[in-house]
């Protein structure tokens, strides 16, 4: 992973030290004639004590914090709204500079906590069911502005009354298509799994991508994390009108890169996520047709009951042909799990997300770049 480009220490502007993993760290340290030691010290202090400033560092000596108060600054997004309910998810609404806003879920559960984060600020990818892609796309968001949820996240979790939640997993399947905004997401990706950072395991860090074909690939080369495809169709001819991305990337050239991914660890396993759409993908013969396409894949198959946002054409498939739809697949010894909904009373469950995003453009203007080849 190349390191981030340092800001030469003239510049008047402040470095954000969360834009900058352990090895980005070690450059900026090195740059300021400090030992590369130094880049652990205030990785930890950032992230494993949630340090807002640089007076906390008690390890660093004060000259030096003297230095970083005057050149670099730690910088999350702020919170604008902080929402419970009534099932204990948890959604921040966080803003950013030029009038956006993401939102990032925190999902308990027995033994676990999940955090859901964005990595862009909208998306480009337009899926018909999602309330995301119905609002346009900004731009990508930051190494600061990504971690920095999970960093906020952290913070006011650890300050609720016995600070006894804590997050075990994070998943990249908030808001946006993160493997188009690569190189930032994986920055982001290398902190969560750093010890000195928040020392999550490959398995419990997961990528949900609508199928970005050279970028699963580009990924496999350079980060060990769990991979998650929103898959939604067991056929071209429906999922190019759920997922636009599968006239660029059909169904077949998807999973071949699915296969590349985990052939190198058989035990690993491909998360497919298939939303519950009534009447459109939810009958026997799209259970049939899943397994039949996926039986040459190491895969499990998340379940997910279509969550409704306003001005939607679609409606969640019923208990029972989800039910029936599960179990065709157990049948076939896939192994399937229905995802319990969790925050929709604050719009929190999945494909809900929506923030607030200054759209910067017409639809196909941003698809333009879907039309040669991918670059982050």
């Amino acid at each position: 992973m190349r390191a981030h480009a340092i800001k030469p220490l003239e510049n008047p502007t402040k470095a954000n030290l969360l834009n900058l993993d352990r090895a980005a760290l070690r450059g900026y340290f090195a740059a300021l004639g400090e030992k590369p030691f130094r880049a652990g010290q205030v990785l930890q202090w950032m992230h494993q004590y949630d340090a807002a400033d640089f007076d906390a560092m008690t390890n660093i000596s004060k000259s030096l914090r003297e230095r970083l108060k005057e050149i670099a600054e730690i910088r999350a997004p702020e919170i604008a709204l902080d929402q419970t309910a009534a099932d204990g998810t948890r959604k921040w609404l966080l803003r950013l500079d030029s009038g956006n806003s993401i939102e990032t879920v925190f999902i308990p559960a027995q033994g676990r906590g999940t955090l859901c984060v964005s990595s862009q600020a909208g998306c480009t990818l337009d899926c018909s069911f999602c309330a995301t892609g119905k609002q346009g796309f900004n731009r990508n968001l930051t190494v600061a502005e990504i971690i920095g949820q999970v960093w906020v996240a952290n913070r006011a979790l650890k300050r609720e009354p016995g600070g006894a939640r804590v997050i075990t997993n994070v998943v990249l399947m908030g808001m946006g298509e993160p493997l188009l905004n690569f190189d930032n997401v994986v920055s982001a990706m290398n902190i969560m799994l750093d010890d000195l950072a928040y020392g999550l395991s490959k398995r419990r860090v997961t990528l949900s991508t609508a199928g970005m074909v050279p970028m699963i690939d580009r990924l496999h080369e350079v980060s060990p994390v769990s991979l998650a495809v929103s898959l939604h169709a067991p056929n071209d001819a429906l999922r190019d009108t759920l997922v636009p991305l599968n006239k660029k990337y059909p169904i077949a050239e998807l999973l071949a890169a699915c296969r590349r991914y985990v052939a190198d660890e058989p035990r690993r396993r491909i998360t497919f996520e298939y939303v519950m759409l009534d009447g459109v993908n939810d009958s026997p013969e799209h259970a049939h047709e899943l397994v039949r396409l996926l039986k040459e894949v190491p895969s499990k198959v998340n379940l997910i009951p279509f969550n409704p946002f306003p001005n939607t054409q679609y409606k969640r498939s019923s208990a029972r042909a989800i039910e029936r739809f599960g179990a065709i697949l157990m049948e076939a010894d896939l192994v399937t799990i229905t995802r319990r909904t969790r925050g929709d009373d604050i719009d929190a469950a999945c494909g809900q997300l929506a923030g607030k995003v200054q759209d910067r453009g017409s639809r196909s203007r941003r698809y333009a770049p879907l039309r040669g080849a991918i670059t982050p």
